[in-house]
């Protein structure tokens, strides 16, 4: 049972690859990790540069927050920062 201190977690699974869809949108718009990091601490997302590095790199889950914050950043919707056509 979820707690007011619990964090959704997305788990990265090996069908889905989230950290380079990430990396992806972030490098088209020319965006540098530190930049986007300052984007997503400025929008309330309590993450470290190397907390983000392995989000990219796959190594660490995303939350539910951090992921609607990408989206916000790289101008994009969930289907694209998960690697789904849009319909």
């Amino acid at each position: 049972m979820k707690n007011n201190e619990s964090i959704d977690r997305v788990i990265q699974v090996s069908d889905i690859d989230i950290g380079k869809n990430i990396t992806r949108l972030r490098k088209s718009m020319q965006i540098k990790q530190t930049d986007m990091v300052a984007k997503l601490q400025i929008m309330g997302i309590d993450i470290s540069i190397y907390s983000y590095n392995r989000i990219e790199k796959g190594k660490q889950n995303p939350t539910v927050s951090f992921l609607s914050a990408c989206c916000k950043i790289l101008n994009c919707d969930m289907n694209t920062i998960f690697g789904y056509p849009i319909p």
